[in-house]
């Protein structure tokens, strides 16, 4: 008996049904991979100082091991404190000893222990001496006023020190990270301490930017200098809300369509606000961190999704529709 032939008419039913699948598929990926913002967040690469704010007029900026500083003669404090935090700094097995003492290296004379004898406020490090824990003289540095500044010892001790906590955890999950950190000397006057007149700040601030290649963000905190009545996340802002407060322009360094972007958007999920959790010998506890993902699979993904969305640009730049496109986040 002969074989009958298969009809001829379901291939077009089948080319139209793989058509719609293939369609379908597009717009999926276009909407799972990166759009031009985020591309453009992919896109770094090495700056030198990136972790510096733009100086301000009439302040010394001073170096010291591991971090800078810029001091304002007004109110006996650094406006600012910027430094580079990695995973193997944090890891340091340096122990802290106490060495407070004027910085010599302020033109003007640094505040000095004598300002906080019995004002009731703490020596609160700006630099954690914690973070420095790399090296014995970059920890020795920590301990420099210029490097202080008078904060409440429930703040000092409490949620100021949860945060540096966390801002550890961050540079253990992230592999490395910028911060700026210091006081908010604008919204005075300010009661004051010592010969020297220290102000007591209302509020301190931190930005923080993961310049990473994978997926860089940035976040920032303003806290009242008080006892902390909420968990660290609840004290999370944009870092353009901190230049608002502050007056102060961070991480000028940037490209600028890359900083305006950085500094105007906060997604908390991006960062982990778990405490951190090394051992007294700098070995790091890395479960359920964002570095335990397999950088193969990571490199591959960021392979991926530059391909992709060049090819995405280009279809819908041939069917006319880009603008829509843009629109509705599939570019």
């Amino acid at each position: 008996m002969a074989r009958r032939r298969k009809s001829k008419k379901n291939i077009p039913a089948k080319i139209l049904t793989l058509l719609i699948l293939l369609a379908i598929t597009f717009v999926v990926l276009c909407l799972i991979t990166p759009t031009e913002e985020e591309m453009k967040l992919k896109s770094v690469g090495t700056i030198q100082g990136l972790e510096l704010p733009k100086p301000i007029d009439g302040e010394q900026i001073v170096m010291h091991t591991g971090y800078t500083l810029s001091y304002n003669e007004e109110y006996e404090q650094p406006s600012w404190v910027a430094y580079e935090l990695t995973r193997e700094e944090v890891a340091g097995t340096f122990d802290r000893v106490d060495n407070f003492r004027p910085d010599k290296a302020i033109w003007t004379g640094s505040a000095t222990l004598e300002d906080y004898k019995g004002s009731g406020y703490d020596r609160g490090h700006l630099a954690p001496a914690a973070d420095f824990k790399w090296s014995a003289e970059a920890m020795d540095d920590t301990f420099y006023m210029s490097n202080m500044s008078p904060q409440a010892g429930q703040f000092n001790r409490g949620i100021w020190a949860d945060l540096e906590s966390v801002v550890r955890q961050m540079a253990v999950e992230n592999g490395n990270i910028y911060i700026a950190t210091g006081p908010v000397l604008s919204d005075g006057p300010y009661k004051t301490i010592g010969k020297n007149r220290v102000a007591v700040p209302n509020y301190y601030y931190k930005v923080i930017l993961d310049y990473n290649d994978d997926d860089i963000k940035a976040i920032g905190f303003i806290l009242p200098n008080e006892k902390g009545a909420n968990s660290v996340d609840f004290y999370a802002v944009t870092v353009d809300e901190v230049e608002e407060f502050t007056g102060i322009d961070f991480f000028p360094a940037l490209p600028d369509d890359v900083e305006e972007l950085l500094e105007s958007n906060l997604d908390k999920s991006k960062w982990s606000f778990r405490k951190y959790s090394g051992s007294a010998n700098g070995t790091l506890t890395l479960e359920n961190s964002s570095y335990s993902e397999n950088s193969t699979v990571k490199n591959l993904k960021t392979v991926f999704d530059m391909l992709f969305y060049t090819l995405k640009k280009e279809v819908f730049k041939e069917l006319g529709v880009s603008a829509l496109a843009k629109e509705y986040g599939l570019i």
